[in-house]
């Protein structure tokens, strides 16, 4: 889905049309953008980006309080129109999913024509734009899906893979990241066509294990299936508070509180698959917001080691902190390791 909320919002309040749209928190409440219409994106706005910094990049930006209600009732209602075309669908969202439509005999069995009709059908009945992207797999429809943002749709065919992906910046690479990213440009390494240069013992010397993932993505090759069913991989809460807490022990009494609250997502996520504790963390967003998290392999919920976890990343830096998060991993239990891969 095209910047999904905000899309809403202008959709449901007629008069924010071609405006710039923030959808989050207050700035004076130290609220985040959680999206933007392409309109406040054109002042360089982004989510995950603070109101208050927003509102510098864009005075004129129109805030609106996020109806998280409304936005699960759309989606829901576009998952509908997913079934009609196929039943394997893998939701990474409430604004994104994979579709396998491999072998369906709908639109004379074109996926071109079966995205087109959804994307017709979700305008039509929801009064929304969705982007497409169609590929022999979920790295290259990933990419495709993005081309032609806002409102289209990109097509890459078998043929056409070796010229496509060849160009791509190694950032477009699901797992790359800014840190091995610029470990990629130090080596000289800007795009696939340079990683093919490349064989999978040196990659794997450079990237460890991540190496023959790299050999493949860089050619194109991506041979996981569409799951209909993703595990829950972690669980965790934050705030963000509206002054900064100024030291260790202060953050430390938060910690009964987010305890509680993470206690009781847990418990709701027990009942839904069968999970077992893996590891407990913490997340430190200092008041420059330097982030900074740590972890401890631990098989049950206890709060005293989530202070003593508190405790150790404070003292990597020893500022007043902006945000505290308290989180869990979980262990697999089917022994199939997944990666979620998001639009």
């Amino acid at each position: 889905m095209d910047c999904f909320y905000a899309a809403i919002e202008a959709r449901d309040f007629p008069h924010l049309r071609g405006k710039p749209i923030a959808v989050g928190g207050q700035p004076d409440k130290r609220g985040v953008v959680a999206t933007c219409s392409y309109e406040a994106r054109a002042f360089g706005i982004h989510s995950a980006m603070p109101m208050a910094q927003a509102i510098k990049k864009c005075p004129q930006l129109i805030i609106q309080p996020v109806r998280m209600s409304v936005y699960q009732q759309e989606s829901k209602g576009i998952k509908a129109i997913f079934k009609k075309f196929t039943e394997t669908i893998q939701p990474l969202s409430l604004d994104e999913a994979f579709l396998d439509v491999t072998g369906s005999k709908l639109c004379h069995g074109s996926a071109t024509l079966i995205a087109q009709q959804i994307r017709q059908e979700i305008f039509t009945r929801h009064q929304l734009t969705a982007s497409a992207g169609i590929a022999p797999n979920k790295f290259l429809a990933k990419i495709a899906s993005d081309w032609n943002k806002p409102n289209g749709q990109f097509v890459v065919t078998p043929e056409a893979i070796d010229d496509f992906v060849k160009n791509l910046p190694v950032k477009k690479i699901y797992g790359v990241g800014k840190v091995t990213a610029k470990k990629m440009h130090d080596m000289g390494l800007h795009t696939c066509a340079d990683l093919q240069q490349m064989t999978q013992q040196q990659l794997q010397q450079r990237f460890g294990v991540f190496g023959q993932t790299l050999y493949q993505l860089c050619r194109g090759i991506d041979h996981r299936p569409v799951r209909t069913f993703t595990e829950r991989k972690s669980v965790s809460v934050e705030d963000t508070f509206l002054h900064d807490i100024p030291d260790v022990n202060t953050c430390i009494k938060e910690c009964d509180r987010l305890f509680n609250m993470l206690v009781t997502r847990h418990e709701k996520a027990s009942k839904k698959q069968n999970i077992s504790i893996k590891a407990l963390y913490v997340k430190i967003k200092f008041k420059d917001f330097q982030t900074t998290t740590a972890q401890i392999t631990y098989q049950k919920l206890d709060l005293d080691a989530y202070k003593q976890l508190v405790h150790t990343a404070w003292q990597r830096q020893k500022k007043p902190v902006r945000l505290l998060g308290l989180g869990i991993q979980y262990q697999s239990n089917s022994g199939v390791e997944q990666i979620d891969l998001g639009f």
